[in-house]
């Protein structure tokens, strides 16, 4: 899965998280609201039946305690008592308009709706007597719900419907908005990561984003633009510096051959020659990496034994006279598995070169340099590790962390260590630096191994 699609993937979650989070805050506002009106209701605490349990009958006379008085006083509500012909032979704070004498229609009529404009509430008692309690007209809904079980079923099921609906087209013009999006920025999006790799693609400057895209055409053209110019720059100097530059090492070769001229010219003739080489290594360094670093450079790909190229590098060093103060070795591990990758000969063994040409450069005072190589798990590992002066830590941390290495300061180990990197990066590999204990520097290679064919 690309950057892309992992991008709008995300987005989409987050979307669905967002609505989720939007149904679950209304239920919980719906259920407070609930409870806050239950909570909060009128009649809370008053019991028709509890009132009805304070009245008492002597002598055929009806009468209500103190306990049953305060409860209709408490709530501003009055009450009477029906005998079962429906006769009020009890009252309190009756309204006047109200009759005392009630059908058993009238009964049934208020005792689910009102008492003309009056709510009641009605108990009956265990002696055939009807307790009644009302209250304040607006104080009270009462309510009456009926209905046939199979249109209740039809509402509820119509009701599931229109949430689902309703759901299902929400999410559908989430989708179909979120798609839009992704149509309209995908472009955007692929364009800054092949940048970000040095190429570019330019951006069609019409529809929504129009004015998004010419800005990110002329960045990308001014960035490539000046990507070109430093690489040509580049090339420009490095084919004119060889001209003059082979003169210099040719005069000084033949100074330092010459057997007429005195010891101490043909020994600077000597460092000239040397330095020479060392600025041509560092020229050939300079072009190598920028052709690299912007794909110019065709890696050719073939099966190669990395043993006998660490030997290769390790002969050249040798035989081309390593002074005394210098000390290497060259060691294979794991003999029995072969060290064989898919890679460009010449710019692995370049890679090694490298390598070993930092370590003898940057100690001058000497130092032992080891070289080890060998397979294992799949994988193709090269050690180079030295004893020497070693390197800074932010230098270090600059490698590690493939970042540009030229505004630290220390030894100037960075062009050559910067094409390593590149190299190795462009083999599949992984190269880490670290420093030796007590000191020197290692840097460990490792390759994928992968053969063509």
């Amino acid at each position: 899965m690309n950057p892309v699609q992992r991008f709008f993937r995300r987005y989409i979650f987050s979307t669905i998280g967002i609505l989720m989070l939007f149904f679950v805050v209304n239920l919980l506002l719906v259920l407070s609201v609930m409870i806050a009106g239950y909570m909060s209701g009128t009649d809370n605490g008053l019991s028709v039946r509890e009132v009805s349990g304070h009245m008492t009958e002597q002598a055929g006379t009806w009468t209500a305690d103190d306990t049953a008085l305060s409860l209709l006083r408490e709530h501003n509500a009055w009450a009477m008592l029906l005998d079962e012909g429906g006769t009020v032979v009890w009252e309190q704070n009756l309204p006047d308009e109200l009759p005392r004498s009630y059908t058993s229609a009238e009964v049934a009529s208020f005792s689910r709706w009102y008492l003309q404009d009056y709510p009641v509430k009605v108990w009956s008692r265990e002696d055939g007597a009807l307790m009644v309690v009302g209250f304040a007209p607006g104080t009270l809904v009462k309510y009456y719900f009926s209905m046939e079980m199979p249109s209740l079923m039809m509402f509820l099921v119509g009701a599931i419907v229109v949430f689902v609906f309703n759901l299902l087209l929400m999410v559908f013009l989430m989708l179909r908005n979120t798609r839009r999006v992704e149509k309209a920025m995908s472009p955007i999006l692929r364009s800054i990561q092949s940048l970000s790799q040095g190429s570019y693609q330019p951006l069609d400057e019409r529809g929504e984003l129009a004015e998004i895209n010419a800005g990110l055409n002329r960045a990308g053209d001014y960035l490539m633009q000046k990507d070109n110019t430093r690489a040509e720059w580049i090339r420009g100097v490095s084919h004119d510096i060889r001209t003059p530059l082979s003169m210099v090492l040719g005069y000084a070769s033949e100074l330092e051959d010459n057997t007429g001229l005195p010891p101490e010219a043909r020994q600077q003739a000597g460092m000239i020659r040397r330095q020479g080489e060392r600025l041509k290594a560092l020229v050939d360094d300079l072009n190598l990496t920028t052709k690299l670093e912007y794909a110019l450079q065709p890696i050719r790909r073939e099966a190669v034994d990395l043993v006998e190229i660490g030997r290769q590098a390790v002969s050249e060093i040798l035989n081309s006279g390593l002074p005394e103060q210098y000390e290497l070795e060259f060691s294979e591990e794991h003999p029995s598995h072969a060290a064989r990758i898919e890679g460009d000969a010449v710019l692995l063994r370049r890679m090694l070169d490298n390598l070993l040409r930092n370590s003898i450069v940057h100690n001058p005072q000497g130092c032992r340099i080891s070289v080890t190589v060998g397979a294992e798990e799949g994988r193709c590992a090269c050690t180079v590790a030295d004893d020497g002066i070693g390197i800074d830590a932010a230098r270090l941390a600059a490698l590690n962390q493939e970042t540009d290495i030229s505004s630290t300061q220390g030894s100037e180990h960075g062009l050559g260590l910067k094409l390593v990197r590149q190299i190795v990066k462009a083999h599949g590999g992984m190269a880490a630096f670290q420093q030796v204990q007590p000191h020197g520097l290692e840097v460990s290679i490792t390759f994928p191994i992968h053969l063509p064919g």
